[in-house]
């Protein structure tokens, strides 16, 4: 009898024992899911040779798209498009080249730009030659027209036939008390301004190159406008675009303003409430050859179906697409893009493959996508925004992943565009649970906000989350995280060297994604939307819908 009783004693003990142990939560047990070995297994095959660095309209992308639809599919999860994987992205591919110099004539006498050194210039018109002739160059400012800070570029000026000179950035750059500071706004952004030029009626427009407020040097310019470029097709083949976009150094617009008997200063007084534009009284003339290829890329997208509100949707998003094969550095002529962005790829993988976990299915449903052309403009994820296979006002939000970084684990992680919705709350709110802590864009001038597929988006209404790699390494400090960013920005970040390496420390790219899985699996069992906050310019679009 004694010994029962022991016995019972024991057993009553060890239950006790393992009751005062933590219980994993389902979504715990779900995050764990998320693990290095399928980051490599994933991140190795999308960044190997084979795929030819994921090129649109290339057998790169051929491999890639299907490889994830199998991916997807072994997962349990449904086509995202009807019955399919893919959504078609109807894209042209345009190789513009200018037929020589780009000349400027004054009343005393010529300057003579040269291609690419001093500029560089493109058209989106699918024509198989454009010409600008004897265009009057305007000095407009930044080139914004912006009625909620009270800022009018354009005020008073007729484009019509001209080519309008612009300069990077918004004034806030350089005048802390305008627009909001260093924060850049999407009027700094040069697609805007080509856009707003359009909008005028321009025949051209150049931007004036300066590598500060752009935040990258004229070599990224440089490479990005000789080579072919993608563009979504329309119906009216780009027709209501200016005639020709391009960019200029600032040592070249110093010549042009010397011609036309202005001052350098003109620079500076654009940033200024009240300026003016200068019409400059020179002229320019320019042909531009094109070669043209119509095609069709493809963004990827699976579901994984929601129960009492599947009727409302989080999208991840992160593209699929790198620079294919290239100008050879080193020997080698394969952009791999394994940073950018095979890692954010594996992260729709993987954290497709922790929902597929929960024991019981979030109420929302989850869309992931996978898009097409980031690299040649945000293509394919402009393309979903403005053809969404789901309403965008049963679009909860979307989270954005683009290069994770295998630098081990961080005591911070960034939120880009930090202010901008209630989702840097969310963020935050997962960080800490993992004892970490939100740090804002370290440079926000450069505009993160408005450089990866997030922003189109968030361009539709839609609240977007972007996080980029912390700085604060839990193993080797602060210092040493910014060492490794500035590395990879100066040796790997677009170029061969951005390849998948065995000895990785993917650590911390798993902390992001079950970050980014703790903040999606919240937003997915909510009644609620979460908002942008007051002051965003993305707030009146959502309110609208």
């Amino acid at each position: 009898m004694r010994t029962i009783y022991l016995f019972i004693a024991i057993l009553a003990a060890t239950a006790a024992g393992c009751s005062s142990k933590p219980q994993q939560t389902d979504v715990q047990q779900a995050a764990a899911a998320i693990t290095d070995t399928g980051f490599a297994r994933y991140i190795q095959t999308l960044a190997s040779d084979s795929f030819e660095g994921r090129k649109p309209f290339t057998p790169g992308e051929d491999k890639t798209i299907h490889y994830l639809e199998q991916q997807f599919k072994q997962l349990g999860l449904q086509p995202g498009n009807g019955g399919s994987y893919f959504q078609d992205v109807p894209m042209v591919d345009i190789f513009s080249k200018p037929a020589g110099a780009l000349v400027v004539k004054g009343k005393t006498g010529s300057v003579t730009l040269n291609y690419p050194d001093d500029y560089v210039a493109a058209t989106r018109r699918v024509q198989d030659e454009v010409s600008v002739n004897n265009s009057p160059l305007v000095f407009a400012g930044y080139g914004i027209i912006a009625p909620e800070y009270n800022w009018n570029d354009y005020a008073g000026l007729d484009v019509k036939g001209k080519t309008v000179v612009v300069m990077v950035n918004d004034p806030g750059f350089n005048d802390s008390t305008l627009f909001r500071g260093k924060n850049m706004t999407y009027y700094g952004r040069w697609t805007y301004k080509f856009e707003e030029a359009a909008r005028q009626g321009a025949t051209g427009l150049m931007i004036i190159h300066d590598t500060k407020p752009a935040s990258y040097p004229w070599g990224v310019i440089r490479s990005g406008w000789t080579g072919s470029k993608l563009y979504l097709q329309a119906e009216d083949n780009n027709m209501s675009r200016a005639v020709m976009e391009g960019w200029m150094t600032t040592d070249a617009a110093k010549k042009l303003f010397q011609l036309a008997g202005k001052p350098d200063s003109l620079l500076q007084q654009a940033g200024r409430k009240g300026f003016k534009p200068v019409e400059l009284g020179i002229t320019t003339s320019l042909v531009i050859h094109n070669t043209i290829k119509k095609s069709v890329s493809h963004n990827v997208l699976a579901v994984w179906p929601g129960d009492s509100k599947k009727d409302e949707y989080l999208i991840y998003s992160a593209h699929w697409d790198h620079l294919g094969v290239g100008e050879k550095v080193n020997g080698d002529s394969i952009y791999n893009g394994a940073g950018d962005n095979a890692t954010g790829t594996a992260a729709l993988l993987e954290m497709a493959a922790a929902f597929t976990k929960l024991k019981k299915k979030p109420a929302r449903s989850v869309l992931f996508a996978a898009v097409t052309a980031e690299e040649q403009g945000l293509l394919g994820s402009e393309y979903y925004a403005t053809h969404p296979v789901v309403p965008v006002k049963k679009t909860v939000a979307d989270i954005n992943i683009d290069v994770l970084q295998p630098f081990g684990k961080m005591k911070d992680i960034v939120v880009i565009g930090y202010g901008q919705s209630e989702l840097d709350d969310y963020a935050q709110q997962a960080a800490a649970q993992q004892g970490r802590v939100i740090r804002q864009d370290p440079d926000p001038a450069a505009g993160h906000y408005f450089r990866s597929d997030h922003f189109n988006f968030a361009k539709v209404g839609i609240p977007a989350l972007y996080t980029e790699n912390g700085q604060q390494s839990v193993a080797h400090g602060e210092e040493w995280g910014k060492q490794q960013l500035e590395e990879y920005n100066k040796n790997r970040y677009h170029a061969p060297g951005d390849e998948f390496k065995a000895d990785w420390d993917m650590t911390g790219i798993v902390q992001d994604a079950q970050l980014l899985f703790n903040v999606g699996y919240r937003l997915t069992n909510e009644t609620s939307f979460p908002q942008w906050k007051p002051g965003s310019e993305f707030k009146a679009v959502r309110e609208r819908q």
